[in-house]
C-alpha cells in the first residue's frame, strides 16, 4: 500500500461545526421543527418510596389545550422485550407507568400532554397524586452494602501489618450531576408501526434497541436522529425513561410528542456520578517502594438496578504494587440510577489513591513525584502484559520542569502571598484504551469531493472536524473538500461515544474505508487504458489535492474528476470497518500528570486555583486545537468536583435540595484559572490503525487530587472528601 501524505491530520483544523454553533443554527434535540407537534409535561413522585394510592386529573383534563394525561391507570402495557441497550447495567430498567410502586423521589408517575408548552406546564401542577408513603433509605451509611466484587493479587493484609510505614485512610467523594448546557429532550413521532425520534443521546443504536424493546417492535422500525448535541459528559448514554414516555404519548396521542425535561428533573430524570467512601491502606518500605495495597470501596445504586464502573482498575495498574486486595460494593438505596460521568470510576479512585500517595510521601518525607518514579511498573501489575505505550514518566517528568515543581517549598503552610497560602500539588492518572466494532459509508463525488457517514454522536469533541481529517489524508483530498455525517441511525453503526473510544473506533472505520476507496479509484486508473496511470504499479500511487500520481513522477497521474468521468461514473462507494483486536497481549491505557497552585484565604478558607498544568499521553493527537479544548474542558470539570459540585439529599423523602444551577454550583469564568495542556509524540498502533490512546476521560482523572494535595502543602490540612468546602478548612 502507498504511503499517504499526512497533510491534515494533526493540524489545529477550525471546527466545521463552529458557525452554525456560535450563529444559532446547529439544531439540537428539542429545535427541530416538525407539524403538529404536542407537548409534554411529566409529572414526578413527591415522595421517595410507597405506592401511588390515587391520581386525580379532572381539574388538569378540564383545561383548554389539554390533550390526555397518561399514567399506570390508562397507559398501554409495554412489553420491554429483549435486552434493550447494551450499556443497561444489571437489574430491572424503570418501565414507565407500568406499576403503581415508587423507588424514588422524583420518578415519572404521569405526563401530561396539550398543545403548547405553556398549557402543558400549567395543567400538569392541577394533577394530584396521592400516595401510601414509606420511609425511604437514600443515605450510603445507612444501606445494606451487596456482595462485593473482588480483586486479589499477593498476601495484602500481611504486607500491611509487616510494613515499615502504614497508612489507613478513608476518602469521600460527593454525588456529582452532569449539569450540560442542553437539557435533555426528545421529539417523536409514529408513522403507522414506525416510530422517529429526535434525541439528545451519545448512543444512537443504544435508544433504538430500548425503544424496540420497550414496545415490542423491531430496531428497524426504529429511526433516531441527533446531528448535536449541547453537552452530555455521560449523561446521554442510557435512554432515560422520558424517552420512552415521549414515544408512548406521541402513540396514544397520534401526534409528534415533544418532552423536554426542566432542569430540575435532569436531577432525577437522568444520571449521576455516584457517591463513594473508599477505604484505602497502603505499606510501604522507608524507600518509599509500595509493597500493599488494601482498597475497600462503597458506591450508592439504585434498587431496581445495579450500577457499577471501573472503579478498581487504578488500583491494580497505576503503581507496581506486589500486594493488593480490593473489595467493591455497591448499597442499594431509593435512589434514581447512577450512570457513567466523565473519567468513571478512575477519578474516583484517583481521588483516593493520589491523595493517599501524597499523604504517604510526605510521611517519608519523600518527594511526591520521586515516590511515583520509585514505584512506576515495567508491565501491567494487573495482568502481567507489556505496556502497548506508556509514557507516564515522561508525563510527570515535562509537568515537572513546565510547571516549576523544583520551586515548590515541601513544608505545608510555608508559603504564602499576602493573606493567601500557597500550595502545589500534583496527581498521576490513567485511563484504559477503549475500542468498539465500528463501521462508515464513504461516497465520492463526481466533483472530486467526499461524503463520510457514521451513526456516531457530536457531544462537543469535534467528531465532524476529526473525522473529516483522517478522511482527507487517506482520501488525498483537502480537509475541505470532505464532509462528516453523523447522528442518524439510517448510517452504518456505531458504537457509543463514551470511554473515550470514539476517535480510536469510528475513525479507524473511516481510515479503513478511505483507504479501500483511494485503493478501488487507483485500480480503475491503472487498469484503463486511457489513463495516464494504465499499467503503473499501484503501489507507487499516491493521491494529493484530489490527484492521483505516480510517488516519485508526479507530473504522471490524474485526478479523481477526470477518472470518474471518463469512467462514467457519478460516485465511487466504499464501507469502512473496524473489528478491534480483543486478544491482544498487551496492556493498553491513556495516562495523565496534573499539577495545580492553589491558594488558600489564610482567615477565610476560601480555595481559588491560581495555575494548572495537564501533560497528557494519549496517543496520536488528531487536532491539538480540539484537543486542548477537551483538556481545558476536563479540568474545569475536575475543579467542579474538587471544590463546588455536591448533590445534597433530604433523606427523610429522597429530594434534592440543591437540583438547581443556583444551589449545585459548577464552575463559572471566575472559577478557571490560567490553563495549560502538554500532549506528548507519539501513537499507540496497537490500540487502532490510526494510533489513538482516547483523550476526554483521562484529561479529568487527576485534577481533583491534584488540587487536594494543592491545598494540603498550602495548609497543612488534609482534606478527603470532596469537595473541598470553606468549613473543612477553618
Amino acid at each position: 500500500m502507498s504511503i499517504q501524505p499526512q497533510r491534515a491530520v494533526g493540524k489545529p483544523v477550525n471546527r466545521a461545526d463552529g458557525l452554525l454553533k456560535v450563529t444559532g443554527k446547529a439544531t439540537y434535540a428539542a429545535e427541530h421543527a416538525i407539524e403538529g407537534i404536542a407537548h409534554a409535561v411529566v409529572i414526578g413522585a413527591t415522595v421517595g418510596r410507597g405506592r401511588i394510592a390515587g391520581i386525580d386529573t379532572a381539574q388538569a383534563l378540564s383545561e383548554p389545550g389539554v390533550l390526555t394525561v397518561i399514567s399506570h391507570l390508562n397507559a398501554p402495557t409495554l412489553p420491554y422485550s429483549g435486552f434493550g441497550s447494551l450499556l443497561n447495567p444489571n437489574g430491572k430498567r424503570l418501565r414507565v407507568f407500568q406499576d403503581d410502586s415508587i423507588v424514588f423521589h422524583g420518578q415519572p408517575v404521569a405526563v401530561l400532554v396539550a398543545e403548547t408548552p405553556e398549557a402543558a406546564r400549567y395543567a400538569a401542577h392541577l394533577v394530584k397524586v396521592s400516595y401510601d408513603e414509606q420511609t425511604p433509605t437514600t443515605d450510603l451509611n445507612a444501606g445494606s452494602p451487596d456482595e462485593p466484587t473482588a480483586y486479589s493479587r499477593g498476601e495484602a493484609d500481611r504486607a500491611f501489618r509487616d510494613s515499615d510505614v502504614q497508612l489507613d485512610a478513608t476518602y469521600r467523594t460527593a454525588r456529582n450531576h452532569h449539569n450540560p448546557m442542553e437539557p435533555h429532550a426528545t421529539i417523536a413521532r409514529w408513522d403507522g408501526d414506525r416510530v422517529t425520534v429526535w434525541d439528545k443521546t451519545q448512543f444512537v443504536v443504544g435508544v433504538q434497541m430500548e425503544l424496540a424493546g420497550a414496545f415490542g417492535i423491531g430496531m428497524e422500525a426504529v429511526r433516531v436522529i441527533t446531528p448535536f448535541v449541547g453537552g452530555a459528559f455521560g449523561s446521554g448514554l442510557r435512554t432515560w425513561p422520558h424517552v420512552v414516555i415521549a414515544a408512548l404519548a406521541a402513540r396514544v396521542t397520534r401526534r409528534p410528542t415533544k418532552l423536554v425535561l426542566t432542569r430540575q428533573q435532569l436531577y432525577y430524570g437522568t444520571g449521576y456520578r455516584p457517591a463513594y467512601e473508599y477505604r484505602l491502606r497502603l505499606g510501604a518500605r522507608r524507600d518509599g517502594t509500595v509493597s500493599a495495597a488494601v482498597h475497600e470501596i462503597k458506591a450508592e445504586t439504585a434498587t431496581y438496578e445495579q450500577y457499577t464502573e471501573n472503579i478498581l482498575n487504578p488500583g491494580q495498574m497505576l503503581y507496581a504494587t506486589p500486594h493488593v486486595r480490593q473489595a467493591y460494593s455497591t448499597v442499594p438505596l431509593h435512589v434514581n440510577a447512577a450512570t457513567w460521568m466523565r473519567g468513571p470510576g478512575y477519578s474516583s479512585a484517583a481521588f483516593a489513591i493520589e491523595s493517599a500517595m501524597d499523604e504517604l510521601a510526605h510521611e517519608l518525607a519523600i518527594d511526591p513525584i520521586e515516590l511515583r518514579y520509585r514505584n512506576e511498573p515495567s508491565e501491567d501489575p494487573s495482568n502481567g502484559r507489556r505496556f502497548s505505550t506508556r509514557q507516564l514518566r515522561e508525563c510527570v517528568e515535562v509537568g515537572a520542569r513546565e510547571f516549576g515543581w523544583d520551586q515548590r517549598n515541601p513544608e505545608p503552610g510555608a508559603t504564602r502571598d499576602g493573606n493567601w497560602l500557597i500550595g502545589i500539588g500534583m496527581a498521576a492518572g490513567a485511563y484504559e484504551t477503549l475500542t468498539m466494532p465500528a463501521q462508515c459509508s464513504v461516497r465520492l463525488n463526481a466533483d472530486g469531493t467526499a461524503v463520510v457517514a457514521s451513526s456516531t454522536s457530536e457531544i462537543g469533541p469535534g467528531s465532524y472536524t476529526s473525522m473529516a481529517q483522517v478522511a482527507a489524508d487517506r482520501l488525498g483530498l483537502p480537509v475541505d473538500q470532505v464532509r462528516f455525517q453523523l447522528g442518524d441511525s439510517l448510517m452504518p453503526v456505531a458504537p457509543p461515544v463514551s470511554g473515550s473510544q470514539t476517535m480510536a473506533s469510528v475513525g479507524s472505520a473511516v481510515h479503513d474505508g478511505c483507504d479501500k476507496l483511494r485503493l478501488q479509484a487507483i485500480a480503475l486508473a491503472v487498469t484503463d487504458v486511457n489513463s495516464p496511470l494504465f499499467a503503473v504499479d499501484p503501489t507507487t500511487i499516491t493521491v494529493s489535492d484530489g490527484r492521483l500520481q505516480v510517488h516519485n513522477d508526479p507530473g504522471r497521474g490524474e485526478s479523481y474528476q477526470d477518472l470518474l468521468a471518463r469512467q462514467g461514473r457519478s460516485t465511487l462507494d466504499a464501507t469502512g470497518i473496524f473489528v478491534p483486536d480483543m486478544v491482544t497481549p498487551l496492556s493498553k491505557s491513556a495516562y495523565c500528570a496534573t499539577f495545580a497552585e492553589v491558594a488558600v484565604d489564610a482567615a477565610l478558607g476560601i480555595v481559588r486555583v491560581r495555575r494548572m498544568l495537564g501533560v497528557y499521553d494519549a496517543g496520536r493527537i488528531i487536532n491539538p486545537k480540539l484537543a486542548d479544548s477537551q483538556a481545558l474542558g476536563g479540568m474545569t470539570n475536575g475543579i467542579g468536583a474538587a471544590l463546588l459540585e455536591h448533590t445534597v439529599t433530604d433523606h427523610r423523602d429522597g429530594r434534592i435540595v440543591n437540583a438547581n444551577l443556583a444551589d449545585y454550583l459548577v464552575p463559572v469564568n471566575a472559577d478557571v484559572p490560567d490553563l495549560r495542556t502538554v500532549f506528548l509524540d507519539g501513537e499507540d498502533l496497537a490500540a487502532d490503525p490510526i494510533g489513538a490512546k482516547g483523550l476526554g476521560e483521562v484529561v479529568v482523572v487527576g485534577v481533583a487530587p491534584a488540587i487536594a494535595n494543592a491545598v494540603f502543602n498550602a495548609t497543612g490540612r488534609r482534606i478527603r472528601e470532596l469537595p473541598i468546602t470553606v468549613e473543612q478548612l477553618l
